[in-house]
């Protein structure tokens, strides 16, 4: 099996905050999505990304923050193994951010390098 990156992407939204119970229900959702692939064995890892960071340019310069010129935003990704890239994009069925005006799930391989 290969191991495949799910990037989930969202437009920009504004800034309100979700109250406690919201952001409850929203991990509740992404969580049984992600324990159903790892139900079938196929999960490897995942993680959020924060809304902290600089970018490094290649002139050497460095800006405030990764979405400074972005209309959409990076928010996480999760790690999955599958033997083809249609069977990882099945995978992506059902992905929480899919239901957000704006959602999409990028499905990439990940290229392994000999040593």
């Amino acid at each position: 099996m290969k191991e495949f990156m799910m990037l989930f992407r969202t437009e920009k939204a504004d800034n309100t905050a979700p109250t406690p119970e919201e952001m409850q229900a929203t991990m509740k959702i992404w969580q049984d999505w992600i324990g159903g692939i790892a139900a079938q064995g196929k999960f490897v890892g995942t993680n959020a990304l924060g809304t902290q960071g600089k970018t490094v340019h290649a002139d050497g310069v460095v800006t405030d923050g990764p979405y400074a010129e972005l209309k959409e935003i990076v928010g996480g990704y999760i790690i999955v193994k599958a033997d083809t890239l249609e069977e990882a994009v099945q995978l992506s069925e059902g992905c929480p951010i899919l239901s957000i005006d704006g959602g999409k799930v990028e499905v990439r391989d990940v290229m392994v390098f000999d040593q």
